[in-house]
C-alpha cells in the first residue's frame, strides 16, 4: 500500500474535525499551505501542546492543565450539587447561563450501547466515587434530550438513587421566546407533562 504525501496526510487529518469532510479538509489544508503557513505552524504548534498538557481533572474529569480544574479548585462553590453533563463543552453552556453554581462530573461521552459504548466509557465508577464523597446531596442530570442521553440519564438516577441520593433532571420545554405554533409537539407534550403551579 502507498504511502501517503504529506499534503494527503494533512487532509486525513482535518477530515478528522466534525463537519469537515473532503472537500473542506482539502481547501482548508490548500488555504494554509498556500496564504497561511505561519497560522498552520501555530495551529500545529497549539495542537500539540495541548495533547501534551491537557489531562482529566481529578475531581470533575473535565479537561485542564492542573491537577483540578479551577471550578472545582473554587472555593465559593456549592460543593453539595453535582451537575452531570456529557461534553466540556455542555459544561461550558451551563456556566454561561451564570445560573448554576454548584460543581460538574464530566461523563465524556453517553451510554450507547449499539455503539459499544457502556458504563466503563463514562466514567461511571469515577462519578459514583464523587457522588458518594460525603459532601454531595443532590445530582442534577443535565444529558442531552435524545435516546442516548434519556438512556444515560435514567441509568445514572437509578443507580445514584440507590445509593441515597437526591437525583433531578434539567426541565424540558417550550424554549424561552418560542411560539407555540412552531414547537414541535413533542415539546409541547413534554412542557404539560413537566409543568409545574406558579
Amino acid at each position: 500500500m502507498k504511502e501517503l504525501s504529506s499534503l494527503d496526510q494533512m487532509i486525513e487529518a482535518l477530515r478528522r474535525l466534525p463537519g469537515v469532510g473532503p472537500k473542506s479538509a482539502t481547501r482548508m489544508a490548500y488555504h494554509l499551505l498556500q496564504h497561511d503557513r505561519e497560522g498552520a505552524q501555530f495551529l500545529g504548534n497549539a495542537m500539540l501542546n495541548a495533547l501534551q498538557q491537557i489531562r482529566h481533572c481529578g475531581s470533575c474529569n473535565t479537561f485542564t492543565e492542573n491537577a483540578v480544574c479551577d471550578t472545582c479548585a473554587d472555593a465559593s462553590r456549592d460543593t453539595s450539587i453535582l451537575c452531570v453533563v456529557e461534553s466540556p463543552s455542555d459544561q461550558l453552556m451551563i456556566e454561561q447561563t451564570m445560573t448554576y453554581k454548584g460543581l460538574y462530573f464530566v461523563l465524556m461521552g453517553r451510554l450507547s450501547p449499539l455503539d459499544g459504548i457502556g458504563p466503563q466509557d463514562i466514567y461511571l465508577d469515577k462519578l459514583i466515587r464523587r457522588a458518594t464523597d460525603g459532601v454531595v446531596e443532590e445530582i442534577v442530570l443535565a444529558t442531552n434530550f435524545n435516546n442516548e442521553g434519556e438512556a444515560t440519564a435514567h441509568y445514572i438516577g437509578e443507580t445514584l438513587k440507590a445509593k441515597g441520593l437526591k437525583v433531578s433532571r434539567l426541565a424540558r420545554g417550550v424554549p424561552v421566546g418560542g411560539e407555540l405554533e412552531y414547537v414541535d409537539p413533542g415539546t409541547i407534550a413534554r412542557a404539560i407533562l413537566d409543568r409545574k403551579s406558579t
